[in-house]
């Protein structure tokens, strides 16, 4: 049954929200499962496929490279389509994607089929962003956004996990397999539980792609590329760092990648409250805070207990940004509010490929385990400046606004 966009729709089983934002967690535990668990697989692939550790960094990279180029296209390329088949339609590429990353026969094709799978990444979850947002009140939308992204955080306590180790048993390939059921599992949820909105004001290319004439939706994206960076210098090269400085085994590597799934779910759902209170001081401490872990991180990562603390510690504060860095998006890009929620995930991954380029190469230099972190700590620092840069844009828009002098303290 078709119905009109309404802050107060919601889904047409229950009555509420929830299992319409449930169902379109799942993809975000497909992207989760698959974009992470090619960090805890990457030594098994590289080995299987005749590529040494930093040049499997960029598989990787392609990933987030796909995610960069698909999110602004797909966005604006489905911008008349109804949400719900959208997010159907990109539920679908992204499984067929990850089926044939299972079956690449070489390097160089597991690495091009890495790049179509990040193609649906961005569009799907600022498609599904938007959607969630108009079925509750404007109020609550950064908790519906989080809940949305929730999939994502919960693929890094149970579908990474999962996945590394069913990698390791049965090989990585089964990983991608295993991904692509998720995604075929959402495209039946979706179906049946998430209501097909129409919005009166159909969207359009022109309209979705006014987003881009707006500055502060590229200072935002500065501050989520840089913010997010120095996390993914991190946890790209996370197994060889636990297992060769941590002493870690390789068997306890999926419970290390669950202690960070869990820092990450915490702060997606705490910063969707912290969100609706004070956004920017939100961003802003979660920013500081993980340039503080990933220096504690460096320093005592050979102790396990430590690097694991700090590995939460990291991943807690750095997703706590998350709900209110997608909103600010969205509210940026106005009369684009898919493109502008698939440009988070586009600056995302552009944080993705940063991070893991930075740690490839300051491994390939010979600087040891721990210098991705130890280097990278410069990245969520330059994420606070062009975070500072976006509120004095926005405070002297509003005084212009208003025709009142601009604050300057």
């Amino acid at each position: 049954m078709k119905t009109q966009a309404t802050p107060s729709h919601h889904s047409p089983t229950t009555g509420k929200p929830g299992p319409a934002l449930f169902a379109m967690a799942l993809g975000g535990l497909a992207i989760g499962t698959t974009e992470f668990a090619s960090m805890g697989l990457l030594p098994a692939f590289a080995a299987d496929l005749g590529a040494t550790v930093p040049q499997a960094g960029t598989a990787i990279s392609a990933y987030a490279l796909g995610v960069v180029v698909g999110a602004p296209v797909l966005a604006v390329l489905g911008a008349r389509w109804p949400r719900k088949h959208l997010v159907l339609a990109l539920a679908g590429a992204l499984a067929l994607t990850n089926i044939a990353s299972a079956f690449a026969p070489t390097f160089g094709t597991f690495v091009a089929t890495r790049f179509l799978a990040g193609l649906p990444h961005g569009a799907y979850f600022g498609t599904a962003s938007v959607l969630a947002a108009s079925l509750v009140p404007r109020e609550r939308r950064p908790r519906a956004i989080a809940t949305v992204m929730s999939g994502l955080m919960i693929a890094n306590v149970v579908g990474v996990p999962g996945a590394t180790w069913l990698g390791q048993a049965a090989g990585w390939p089964a990983a991608y397999l295993a991904t692509g059921a998720i995604a075929i599992v959402t495209m039946a949820a979706v179906w049946w539980l998430v209501p097909d909105v129409r919005d009166e004001r159909r969207g359009s290319v022109l309209g979705e792609l006014s987003a881009l004439r707006r500055g502060q939706v590229w200072i935002t994206m500065a501050v989520i590329a840089t913010g997010f960076g120095g996390s993914f210098a991190v946890y790209s090269y996370i197994t060889p760092v636990l297992t060769e400085v941590s002493g870690l085994a390789e068997a306890a590597v999926p419970v290390a990648l669950a202690v960070f799934g869990i820092g990450m779910t915490l702060g997606n759902q705490v910063g969707g409250r912290l969100a609706e209170i004070a956004p920017v001081r939100t961003i802003a401490a979660g920013l500081g805070s993980a340039a503080v872990s990933m220096t504690v991180f460096a320093a005592t990562a050979s102790s396990a207990v430590m690097a694991l603390a700090a590995l939460f510690t990291l991943a807690f504060t750095t997703t706590a940004t998350t709900p209110a860095l997608a909103t600010r998006l969205m509210d940026a890009g106005r009369e684009g509010p898919t493109l502008g929620a698939a440009l988070h995930h586009a600056a995302f991954n552009v944080a993705n490929a940063l991070g893991a380029a930075l740690g490839g190469l300051v491994l390939a230099a010979g600087w040891g385990w721990t210098s991705p972190a130890a280097v990278a700590t410069v990245l969520p620092l330059l994420g606070l400046a062009a975070l500072y840069v976006a509120v004095r844009m926005e405070r002297t828009e509003l005084a212009a606004q208003h025709r009142i002098p601009a604050r300057t303290g």
